[in-house]
């Protein structure tokens, strides 16, 4: 999840996320959790550095979006567009993610039957598919993270808080949602 940046004193992301710690994942699942500050450089140095720290099956990183009334699961992350300033008034000059890597790189879970299975489960939140995570730091900390692990990485965008889901809705769907991805 996410910390706090812009309107989003309170980002959804980490609090589902948190939510999701609470109920945990199934028993053979180690499931590490952080808050990721909404900072270009940050991201570019930590990502790997979880990669190289945890050797993990799959990453799934959470988000909130201001726009979004659903459960969004993110198919792709894109390289390039990045010209929204972070917290720390920063942004890549370059304004991608990694020079000369490929302009898109897709995730290996097929977002389409994740979709499909966690919305059969008769969960009280909407799931939903979407190619563009935004080019703000959602793309940019999930572009890194397929970069960095040739496609074995997940991102999910949740709607603020209320904006129609508890904290309890949205650690469940993520909870049912991971455990998807994992099967």
């Amino acid at each position: 999840g996410f910390g706090p940046f812009g309107e989003h004193a309170v980002n959804a992301s980490w609090i589902a996320v948190q939510e999701l710690e609470k109920l945990g994942l199934r028993d053979d699942v180690d499931l590490h959790v952080y808050e990721v500050p909404v900072e270009y450089q940050t991201v570019q140095r930590l990502i790997p550095a979880l990669w190289k720290k945890h050797s993990p099956q799959l990453v799934v990183h959470v988000g909130v979006s201001g726009m979004a009334t659903t459960v969004t699961l993110e198919k792709c992350g894109h390289n390039v567009g990045y010209k929204g300033l972070d917290n720390c008034r920063f942004c890549p000059g370059s304004q991608c993610c990694v020079e000369g890597g490929p302009e898109c790189i897709d995730s290996i879970i097929d977002m389409d039957t994740v979709c499909r299975r966690v919305s059969a489960l008769g969960l009280d939140v909407t799931v939903t598919i979407s190619k563009d995570a935004g080019r703000y730091l959602c793309d940019f900390t999930y572009y890194t993270s397929l970069y960095q692990s040739r496609g074995r990485s997940a991102f999910v965008h949740v709607p603020p808080l209320g904006k129609p889901y508890t904290a309890e809705q949205l650690g469940r769907a993520l909870q049912a949602i991971i455990e998807e991805m994992l099967d």
